[in-house]
């Protein structure tokens, strides 16, 4: 069943079960189920060997520890701790009182959440938990929903980090540059003027952005983000009573009065601080040659979930200072460390169980079956970067891992180019990079929508939900885009095609809310 077109049944079943129940963990379960029947070929106790085995990976891998996971899910038991301490101190409301006298509106209250997602773009797991940490007492406060700012964090998080050459993301994609060009012998481009000439070319990326803010500006609410937002206005209410948000901590736990800003503020500054240190110490010691280190070789050789713990310990040591400092009830302490953990649970359930079904779809090479289709294919040059913008989307929406359709997809269009028209490299790797964020957006099962919802608080499929139009929105204008370019050769002119349509949509989606 490997590599054939069944190997796309598991992941697609998840998504849509996912989708039709809204029960997230039912749904992976039976994706993990299926996934791994088709690998057993329907033998029962193997099945169940296969899935103990990718659990037992979660944690052991290799026969070590799993680092990258575990570090992963420490870090977000320490951001539970942190938040529910930064509650009990009374931080959330001296910021939320504080914001209130500057942020007066809605549209100001996202524009700050969107400007601090673009502003913290190391990573984005850290930009994801960090800037919901920030941002959630302003939303509140101005009764915007926890599903409008998962959107916005969640579309200003991996679209900046994937155009920024200082982040974890930049890194991975320039290093990956460079071993394509080293075997395909190209010369004219450094690994890092590629990445940036690819910029202008990664539609969706801008597509994306300027949504973000149009939406806040102009108050555009489609599909159920209207029925969100409208509850929020009228009660209050930013999240579904009748629903368990993610990484939220109880509103009914005491609060100290004794609370300033500084409860909240000092602990985020010390997460991007220990976390940015810690990326750097990392980078720089793995480096051999520490004659030739740059900034860029720091970030590529970093260790990101390393990082995410040591700068997450710094923060929490930071909090519990500042807890004790301004003379909390110390028997408030155990209560804030019970209620942090319980309030990360769900989403490290709904984490492990994707990290699960993506081992197990790679298993199944449900990737390199989708990428064969564009390989074995006798297509118009024309169309490669519109054809890969929407395999990069699908693969990654599929198999929730924008990484792992870089490390699939990038070769195989460098492949392609280099065998037909090597002036397409570029636009047919930028459409690579722009569709598998694109997929990752609209994808139930990334790592990345999880941590969104986990940093906004919100329930994980209304998050899923309400993104999609507008993930949908952006790809759509991506795609005529990339297919301007492929016709054109120029990606300035399918730039310019893509802003003009964004103006378009904007000015149509304003003038009916207003009718509204």
């Amino acid at each position: 069943m490997s590599g054939t077109i069944y190997s796309i049944i598991p992941p697609l079943l998840a998504i849509i079960m996912v989708i039709l129940t809204r029960r997230v963990l039912l749904s992976l379960g039976v994706g993990i189920l299926s996934a791994a029947l088709l690998i057993t070929n329907f033998s029962v106790v193997k099945t169940g060997v296969t899935i103990f085995e990718a659990v037992k990976a979660i944690f052991i891998s290799d026969g070590e520890l799993n680092t990258w996971n575990v570090y992963i899910l420490f870090f977000l038991l320490i951001l539970g701790v942190v938040t529910a301490l930064i509650s009990i101190s009374g931080g959330s409301r001296a910021f939320g009182e504080w914001a209130e006298k500057r942020v007066k509106t809605r549209a100001g209250a996202q524009f700050t959440a969107a400007l601090l997602g673009m502003l913290i773009f190391i990573d984005d797991y850290f930009n994801a938990l960090a800037v919901g940490q920030v941002s959630r007492p302003i939303t509140d406060r101005q009764r915007v929903s926890r599903a409008k700012l998962a959107y916005i964090i969640d579309s200003t998080s991996a679209p900046v980090c994937v155009i920024s050459p200082i982040s974890s993301w930049g890194a991975y994609i320039i290093a990956m540059l460079a071993t394509i060009f080293a075997t395909h012998g190209v010369t004219e481009f450094t690994p890092l003027g590629a990445f940036m000439t690819m910029i202008p070319m990664n539609y969706y990326v801008f597509a994306a952005l300027v949504l973000v803010f149009a939406v806040a500006y102009f108050n555009i609410n489609l599909g159920s983000m209207k029925v969100h937002e409208e509850r929020a206005i009228q009660t209050g209410q930013v999240v579904d009573p009748a629903k368990e948000s993610l990484g939220d901590v109880k509103e009914d736990l005491p609060t100290s009065d004794k609370g300033t800003i500084g409860n909240l503020v000092w602990p985020i500054i010390a997460l991007i601080v220990g976390t940015v240190a810690s990326m750097l110490i990392t980078g720089y010691t793995a480096i051999e040659d520490k004659t030739g280190a740059t900034i860029f070789t720091i970030f590529e050789n970093t260790d990101v979930s390393a990082s995410l713990l040591y700068g997450g310990l710094f923060g929490l040591a930071v909090t519990i200072l500042l807890f004790f400092v301004k003379g909390i009830k110390v028997n408030y302490f155990p209560l804030a460390v019970k209620e942090g953990i319980k309030s990360m649970l769900p989403a490290i359930y709904i984490l492990m169980f994707a990290w699960v079904i993506v081992d197990l779809i790679g298993q199944l090479e449900t990737g390199e079956y989708l990428a064969s289709l564009v390989e074995k294919s006798n297509l118009n040059v024309a169309y490669l970067p519109v054809i890969l913008f929407l395999l990069g989307a699908f693969m990654a929406f599929a198999t929730g891992t924008s990484w792992g359709t870089f490390g699939i997809m990038l070769p195989i269009a460098a492949e392609i180019t280099a065998a037909t028209d090597i002036n397409m490299l570029l636009p047919a790797m930028a459409a690579v990079l722009a569709g598998s964020v694109l997929g990752d957006h609209c994808s139930p099962i990334s790592d990345t929508t999880i941590l969104s919802s986990t940093g906004a608080g919100s329930h994980h499929m209304d998050h899923v939900m309400t993104q999609l139009p507008y993930a949908l929105i952006g790809g759509g204008l991506a795609t005529i885009g990339y297919l301007v370019l492929g016709l054109t050769g120029s990606g300035i002119i399918g730039l310019a095609v893509v802003i003009l349509l964004l103006i378009g949509f904007i000015f149509t989606f304003a003038k009916r809310d207003k009718a509204v």
